[in-house]
């Protein structure tokens, strides 16, 4: 049997930008996603903390500092909002005994403060 687990966290990131005119996605900052090991175009479940709104869509990887919801993801959000970004993966009864997440917090400059 296989079970979804969370593997890795991008936590209180700060929306620097929203571009409806893109064709979709999420683009995050690139150190960010090495940091977390989420490879580009994977898939992400994002929630905006200041208005509630959950939606999925992928990852890719951008400039130091950004987070910019693109296409129809920028009607999820505004430039200032904090999102959380979760990244899951599947895992059989014999992986779950020692696994742990990679959880990174952030600063309002998007930068790892833990």
């Amino acid at each position: 049997m296989l079970r979804c687990f969370l593997r890795a966290k991008i936590h209180m990131g700060v929306v620097t930008e929203a571009d409806l005119a893109y064709e979709g996605s999420i683009t995050v900052d690139k150190s960010l996603l090495e940091k977390t090991g989420i490879k580009p175009y994977e898939k992400v479940h994002v929630s905006n903390v200041n208005n509630g709104k959950r939606f999925e869509t992928y990852i890719i990887p951008g400039k130091p500092g950004q987070i910019c919801l693109n296409g129809p993801t920028a009607r999820k959000g505004a430039v200032g909002d904090r999102v959380i970004i979760f990244n899951y993966c599947w895992l059989g009864e014999d992986e779950t005994a020692d696994f742990k997440p990679v959880i990174i917090k952030l600063n309002t400059k998007n930068r790892i403060i833990k």
